[in-house]
């Protein structure tokens, strides 16, 4: 059975970080790209970065760009998403999914598993 559990998320003042995690099973990293997006009330889902270990490929958004960083492990088969520097506008349900992962943009897959979501607040 295909899951994906984020988990992370929390409140942080303005200029702290934070490290998502997307713990992946009942499949491989190198069977699907990962990616995270996020989505704040009264805005569109937005895209943030992805991962494919099996293409070597990373993507991150320009909204987050040197800011946060994606990684895989393969060993604990868990995407992660460290986020620096954080800013109010960053405050959003932030969520992994099986993707089509670019270097320039992610897509969503047909598959489209997703997790639950984990909630991260920017403020001071």
């Amino acid at each position: 059975q295909v899951q994906l559990v984020e988990s992370g998320g929390g409140l942080v003042q303005p200029g702290g970080s934070l490290r998502l995690s997307c713990a992946a099973s009942g499949f491989s990293l190198d069977d699907y790209a990962i990616g995270w997006f996020r989505q704040a009330p009264g805005k569109e889902r937005e895209g943030v970065s992805c991962f494919s270990n099996s293409d070597g490929i990373t993507y991150v958004a320009d909204s987050v760009k040197g800011r946060f960083t994606i990684s895989g492990d393969n060993v604990e088969n868990t995407v992660y998403l460290q986020m620096n520097s954080l800013k109010p506008e960053d405050t959003a349900v932030y969520y992994c999914a099986t993707v089509a992962c670019y270097s320039s943009h992610l897509i969503s897959d047909e598959l489209d598993y997703r997790g639950q979501g984990t909630q991260v607040t920017v403020r001071s």
